[in-house]
């Protein structure tokens, strides 16, 4: 049986945050991995994750197919994570997630090789928000260059140097009131970023079904109030939890777009919490979840504390909401 340290993984996007749970679950399983980044320079932090020489940096743009097809060059699979949360210049919502993820499939499909493709849950056409929207449409383009190709749909993503919960623990840090856009009422499956990539590295394995779209979400559905309530309790912050309505959200966020740090809010992102972000009943029917991966999701209460302990008050806690 031939060894993995003979198949090239190549890996956009992979200096991400998810990027850098995959690279380490490639590395584990032996894997030679190519991490395809705009700038390779600011990649040495993946180097402790494998053994030396195992990992290898290379400049690639998903906007430029001429770099994606030289990152390419011999790799016998093609994992995208290359995603953005907000446009700024070139880097479009259409540019990096539908017209990348098209090139990307293009390029693998040209040269004999696999690929999984990592979307989100929400992804639709019809959406609100200009993420999922584009989301949908690189999906489909994936789909139609590359149909054996396996998609990889997560919820919201929480794990070390996440930009979801540090920034609501920071926010607490500094602030008296957390706002809960729309009155935190949607809800949201949060999956631990090791379980999916966990999940991606078992595609490459071969496990997954080729040509199919997995949902993957954690252990528990949650509505954002129960997400801030549990941030809270963590962190040990006696804070207020505020309603905001989506009409008052949208209209701050035309100038929260521009603040620094954990007080950004997108007019996108308040579309976004319109709906609800949870494994559909199809996926689960169809074994199409962590749980058809043979992969037990660790939840939001067991992992946070491991990291938010960093956001932690002193003395006597009491939780506040309104």
């Amino acid at each position: 049986m031939a060894s993995n340290l003979e198949t090239l993984v190549t890996v956009f996007g992979g200096s991400g945050f998810l990027g850098r749970n995959v690279v380490r679950a490639l590395c584990k399983r032996d894997y030679r991995v190519r991490v395809a980044v705009r700038r390779p320079e600011l990649a040495g932090h993946l180097q402790p994750l494998g053994r030396v020489g195992q990992i290898h940096a290379v400049q690639a743009n998903v906007r430029y197919p001429a770099s994606v097809e030289a990152a390419m060059r011999d790799s016998q699979i093609a994992i995208n994570l290359v995603g953005i949360l907000a446009e700024g210049g070139g880097q479009t919502f259409d540019a990096v997630q539908v017209k990348g993820a098209e090139t990307i499939a293009k390029v693998a499909a040209a040269n004999g090789a696999r690929m999984v493709h990592v979307s989100a849950i929400g992804a639709d056409e019809n959406s609100l928000s200009g993420y999922f929207r584009a989301k949908a449409e690189g999906e489909k383009a994936v789909q139609a260059a590359l149909p054996s190709a396996t998609i990889m749909r997560p919820s919201l993503l929480f794990g070390p140097e996440d930009q979801f919960t540090n920034r609501f623990g920071a926010l607490a840090r500094m602030s008296p009131v957390l706002p809960l856009v729309g009155g935190g009422v949607n809800t949201v499956q949060p999956a631990y970023v090791a379980d999916v990539a966990d999940a991606v590295a078992d595609a490459v394995d071969g496990k997954a079904k080729a040509g199919a779209t997995y949902e993957l979400g954690g252990p528990e559905v949650l509505t954002m109030r129960e997400i801030m309530e549990i941030i809270l309790q963590i962190t040990q912050r006696d804070r207020m939890l505020a309603p905001l309505p989506f009409g008052l959200a949208k209209l701050q966020s035309y100038v929260l777009q521009f603040a620094p740090g954990p007080f950004t809010l997108t007019p996108d992102q308040v579309a976004m919490l319109r709906t609800d972000n949870v494994v559909s009943d199809a996926a689960k029917a169809a074994g199409l979840t962590f749980a058809g991966l043979g992969i037990t999701p660790d939840s939001m209460e067991a992992v946070a504390p491991q990291y938010l302990w960093r956001f932690r008050a002193t003395g006597q806690f009491q939780k506040k909401s309104a």
